[in-house]
């Protein structure tokens, strides 16, 4: 590109390289920024006054005669480079796995409730009668009764544990009324008192 000659009312235009471009009226910016891509033309009077702040000229814009133009490339914006993506490791477990592992928890503490101790309470009446209360879990009761020949033979079994004291955790009670001499009283009842299903079963053994 070289340079030409033409009257006063040519327009020339200048590139960064120092080449130069006069162009004949009337011509819009739009003609010219058509043959060069990326590129944007500014006034040198609005150079002069604000530098790097001139503002571009628009498309369609006519250039004036007699007057200086440049011929600016647009810098290339960096391309943004999108953030990579974070891959969830196996330790950190989803919202489903949370939600199951506490219905998990809640099911267990719940079994552990249900599952509640053999105990052996002593009551004292006002007619000078001991009373002494087995609770047992209704699947020992279970147990007992489907090992024994009959249902005598499960209140001995059961009377056993009441001797026993309930388990080895539990402090020795005996089941007997003894008298002052320390003899064991005639044992006149052993009774099943029926409770609901979420409960123990309870024996009530009286002399």
């Amino acid at each position: 590109m070289g340079n030409i000659f033409c009257g006063k009312r040519s327009v020339k235009i200048m590139n960064i390289n120092g080449e130069s471009l006069k162009l004949k009226n009337p011509v819009r910016a739009g003609s010219v920024l058509q043959n060069h891509p990326d590129h944007v033309l500014l006034d040198s009077e609005a150079v002069r006054h604000y530098g790097v702040r001139a503002k571009p000229l628009e498309p369609q814009q006519e250039l004036k005669p007699s007057r200086i133009y440049f011929l600016v490339q647009l810098p290339k914006l960096p391309v943004e480079r999108q953030p990579p993506r974070r891959v969830r490791s196996a330790t950190h477990p989803s919202a489903k796995d949370r939600l199951e592992s506490l219905m998990l928890a809640r099911r267990s503490a719940s079994d552990l409730g249900a599952a509640k101790p053999r105990r052996v309470e002593m009551e004292a009446e006002e007619d000078g009668v001991m009373r002494f209360r087995l609770r047992l879990p209704k699947a020992e009761v279970e147990r007992l009764v489907a090992e024994s020949s009959g249902a005598a033979e499960a209140a001995e079994k059961i009377v056993g544990l009441c001797v026993d004291g309930g388990g080895a955790s539990e402090k020795n009670v005996d089941c007997y009324q003894r008298d002052k001499r320390g003899h064991k009283l005639r044992q006149k009842r052993v009774g099943f008192l029926p409770i609901s299903e979420a409960e123990p079963t309870q024996i009530d053994v009286a002399s």
